[in-house]
């Protein structure tokens, strides 16, 4: 893990100064990580991250030569950089498990912790979740528009930096992918890495036959061909056929063909005739090319032949929806013992956030196991399983919604305790069967890509009354 301390907002660090002079390095303080919209307003977003929060947290620490920087910038006290010699993070963080499914408002993570801590994690967490959450959404979108077919995560190349083509990967994967064609990470996650050769390998030998036969010479029983290199029906697939045989002829199977450019609709379906006639029904057909959860829709709605889809730009950029907008914003501080709600009020409505030190609970229909609602809670706050359950809206407080033979889940469980992690980290193939299992647990009226129904998350009536309160005292 690389060392992430100074990746922070310069603001970060006059806060913390400010508060040392203002006798607030004691204070307490309790922040909430939420976003606000959901990606491509869509109907749910699938948190990601929480491994690297981890270990970010656990490497806090700043070096001489960052105590020599920020001095050279002469603006800080020397008892805030004597202060830095010994940072580290002491209090607790409270978060979801990785791959699980939120909604807009519901808290990502809430720290709690002496304020100089509590304020200078905010720019990291941030960079970590945003992104990574972003782009498990995203992929997960593909994985819904593909259906039942594989979906491979092909972006490195196109990703916005290292970082972003390394975990975004990870992300993909977690989102619903099979497999990723970045080493890297397939080495540091224990993930499948897949990949074909390049429109290169072929131009590099004198005709194409001749690159399908080295090709398949090198990896006879891993053979995918690129058949657009020059003419896709004309020779691509009639050489891939002929080399096929060889292959089949000397004891091995080829596994598929890849289709990169042109009219995928009508060049799969043509592929996949011509694949059948000699007997390869068992041959898949791989196709790349700029492709989204939109383009994949539309190839399955014309009843394409395509069995596996490889997706790179639009996935590891999410290319339509830049960014997922998460933000960490002060809900209590703590004085003598006491919580003190706290709440940032705006003229944008959206803005204005849920105060207090809060938890989430997930309610599950005792039958089948379906989330049937969400409600956001103080955390002292218990709900009794044994009585019906009756819940609001928060905005139109005439919708309400009550539920018997149920059962609920606090989504919000410890991080860190005293500055110790308390939960170990989860292997990539783990937290996509979470992500898997609680998508299996969300109607899919909630899931699907266009105009999904709005899932209900509500305040319970203590957290909504403080909420009022707040409000009407401002006013």
């Amino acid at each position: 893990m690389v060392d992430l301390t100074m990746l922070t907002d310069f603001y970060q660090l006059t806060m913390m100064n400010g508060y040392l002079k203002n006798g607030k390095a004691e204070e307490e303080m309790v922040f909430d990580m939420f976003y606000r919209i959901n990606p491509n307003d869509g109907g749910y977003t699938i948190i990601c991250g929480i491994n690297e929060v981890i270990d970010y947290v656990e490497n806090l620490h700043f070096d001489k030569e960052d105590i020599d920087y920020l001095k050279n910038l002469d603006i800080f006290s020397e008892e805030f950089l004597d202060y830095l010699k010994t940072f580290k993070f002491e209090g607790e963080i409270y978060a979801v498990e990785e791959g699980t499914i939120l909604f807009p408002n519901e808290p990502i993570i809430r720290v709690k912790a002496k304020a100089l801590q509590a304020q200078f994690v905010e720019t990291a967490m941030l960079c970590i979740i945003n992104f990574q959450t972003l782009i498990a959404t995203k992929a997960s979108r593909i994985c819904y528009a593909a259906k039942d077919d594989a979906v491979m995560e092909f972006g490195l190349r196109r990703a916005q930096g290292p970082d972003a083509g390394f975990y975004g990967a990870k992300a993909a994967m977690i989102g619903g992918c099979v497999g990723t064609s970045n080493v890297l990470a397939g080495e540091m996650f224990d993930v499948p890495v897949m990949g074909t050769h390049a429109h290169s390998w072929v131009q590099s030998f004198d005709t194409e036959l001749d690159a399908f036969r080295a090709y398949a010479k090198v990896y006879p029983d891993k053979t995918v061909l690129l058949l657009d290199t020059y003419d896709t029906l004309k020779s691509g697939i009639e050489n891939a056929i002929i080399v096929f045989k060889e292959l089949e002829q000397a004891g091995h199977k080829p596994l598929g063909v890849r289709l990169d450019s042109g009219d995928l609709e009508f060049l799969s379906k043509e592929v996949r005739k011509r694949l059948d006639e000699e007997g390869f029904d068992y041959v898949k057909i791989t196709v790349s090319n700029d492709l989204d959860e939109y383009t994949v829709a539309s190839l399955k709605s014309q009843g394409a032949a395509i069995d596996i889809w490889g997706v790179g730009t639009k996935m590891i950029t999410s290319f339509d929806w830049a960014a997922l907008g998460g933000v960490y914003k002060l809900s209590a501080i703590v004085r003598n013992g006491e919580i003190i709600p706290k709440m940032k009020i705006s003229e944008d409505p959206i803005k204005i956030n849920n105060p207090g030190y809060k938890n989430i609970l997930r309610i599950y229909d005792k039958n089948d196991h379906m989330a049937k609602a969400d409600l956001i809670i103080l955390e002292e706050e218990e709900i009794d399983e044994t009585k019906p359950l009756t819940i609001f809206d928060p905005i139109h407080t005439w919708k309400k919604k009550s539920f018997e033979n149920f059962e609920i889940k606090r989504l919000l469980t410890p991080l860190f305790i005293d500055g110790k992690c308390v939960r170990e980290k989860r292997k990539v193939k783990d937290i996509k069967a979470h992500t898997q299992k609680e998508k299996a647990s969300l109607w899919i009226q909630y899931r699907r890509n266009k105009n999904p129904q709005i899932y209900k998350v509500d305040l319970s009536e203590k957290l909504w009354k403080l909420k009022n309160t707040i409000l009407e005292n401002r006013h």
